[in-house]
């Protein structure tokens, strides 16, 4: 398999140099050639496989330059039961009124990044190792990503990480994550600023091809494709665990904020998997709802992007975006380009002429939740459960009720661990959220950090300063 970019200018490329790439040279994004089909033989074969095997099943179907033997050991080093806090590595959960909540927090860092994160870990150190070179992970968080890709990377060789955040936008427990880690090889640079402006910076720093070149720069962001592949795995997880029969459906909820977790659910119903509906839920930074609802894009700049009780969506350009817009678009670049001008020019580009086709050919609703309704749910999910979930499991628990059918599974995508947000967690019931035995000093550890001003031009000089050569 070969994989292009959405703007059309990157000449086919195998799996491992878009793993190392990031960034395509043009701007776009890597996607590939074509997606790899599952027939429903073949998805039934794969019941009762264990996580790590059915990893490498719908993996090898991307990273074909990998070699089988190699690849399933990547996947059994990466999901392994003492990385992860549960012996089914994905827990299936029941709440109520058919919906079910598919544990993707059960990692290191309590968060569903780690699922993803734990095989670029693995995957990275492999490649860079065979190829006798080195990488320089650029990344920004709005919480999680940050915290997964530094457990993952954290003393690997051949690997340096540079993680901006925003500034004072992110719990005390995701930072005190990634703040009181004391690897040489992990650098964290909070910015003054929102996360929008700390991902325009990656951009920014990736899109220049000599800088990206001489420092040798990747990315762990969701622009990495190898994130979105190792995502889906979790939904055909999610489909063998709720289903009994060929061809069942379900339909999945997920809280979006940089819209990479729910593609990763878009590419698994196009490889054939049968999901019936996939439920957008955003916080009140609503910028993907407003599409889906009317068909018009219109990001919204960092002083309107608002502060919100599930920060890791506190997010108004969604960068995988693109990568959904490239097949609403019949994977025509240049129209992909055109409309990614309109944004810059206009600030906005219209495709609601194609709305009524959405839903029909890719299955998508959205939905918002509010800081109110994340208390309510936080609150109810828990009196009628006894389950406790996190600010943005709230928000798609919230939405996915809306979404509700007769017969058919609604799974929640888990977001995080409660414990990652404990004032909200105590707003909703009065009490906070007990962290894990593990980690209850946490917030009390040193932590190291570099604070600067918001602009390329400091994080490349910090780069140049402290990058692995």
């Amino acid at each position: 398999m070969k994989y292009v970019s959405t703007r059309g200018g990157m000449a086919p490329q195998a799996f491992s140099d878009i793993l190392l790439e990031g960034l395509a040279p043009d701007g776009g994004l890597a996607v590939p050639e074509t997606l790899p089909r599952v027939d429903a033989a073949t998805l039934e074969s794969w019941r009762g496989l264990p996580y790590a095997d059915l990893a490498f099943e719908v993996l090898s179907r991307f990273a074909t330059d990998i070699p089988a033997d190699d690849l399933r050991a990547l996947t059994r080093a990466a999901y392994r039961q003492e990385a992860f806090n549960s012996e089914d590595i994905v827990p299936l959960r029941p709440l109520h009124d058919g919906m079910h909540l598919l544990g993707l927090s059960e990692g290191p860092t309590l968060a569903f990044k780690d699922m993803a994160m734990q095989f670029l870990g693995q995957v990275f150190e492999y490649v860079l190792t065979r190829r006798g070179t080195t990488l320089n992970i650029l990344g920004a968080t709005s919480g999680d990503t940050g915290s997964a890709a530094e457990y993952a990377l954290r003393g690997k060789r051949g690997v340096a990480v540079f993680m901006l955040s925003p500034h004072g936008r992110m719990s005390a427990f995701q930072r005190a994550q990634m703040y009181s880690l004391q690897d040489e090889n992990i650098h964290n640079i909070a910015v003054h600023g929102v996360f929008d402006e700390a991902q325009d910076i990656v951009k920014a720093l990736s899109g220049d091809l000599a800088f990206k070149t001489r420092w040798r720069l990747g990315a762990v962001n969701s622009i990495n494709w190898a994130r979105i592949a190792a995502q889906v795995v979790y939904y055909f997880h999610g489909w063998l665990s709720a289903t009994t029969g060929t061809g069942q459906q379900v339909s999945f909820a997920v809280p979006s904020g940089n819209f990479g977790n729910i593609l990763s659910g878009h590419i698994a119903r196009r490889m054939g998997l049968p999901i019936r509906r996939l439920v957008l839920a955003t916080n009140e930074n609503n910028v993907l709802e407003e599409f889906f609802r009317t068909g018009i894009y219109r990001p919204r700049a960092p002083a309107q992007t608002y502060a919100t009780s599930s920060p890791s969506m506190d997010i108004s350009r969604a960068s995988n975006f693109e990568r959904f817009v490239y097949d609403l678009v019949d994977a025509d670049p240049a129209r992909v380009k055109a409309l990614w001008d309109d944004v810059a020019r206009d600030g906005q580009f219209d495709l609601s002429a194609e709305l009524p086709r959405f839903d029909a050919d890719h299955g998508f609703v959205a939905g918002v939740s509010t800081h109110a309704d994340r208390l309510s749910t936080i609150k109810s999910t828990y009196d009628t459960c006894g389950v406790l979930i996190d600010p943005h499991t709230a928000d798609g628990v919230k939405v996915a009720r809306q979404y509700v059918e007769p017969g058919i599974p609604m799974l929640v995508l888990e977001t995080a661990l409660p414990a990652k947000f404990s004032e909200t967690i105590e707003a909703a019931l009065g009490q906070p959220a007990p962290p894990p035995a593990a980690l209850a000093n946490l917030e009390s550890l040193p932590q190291r950090v570099t604070v600067m001003d918001c602009d390329a031009v400091s994080v490349r000089r910090y780069i140049e300063a402290h990058a692995k050569v």
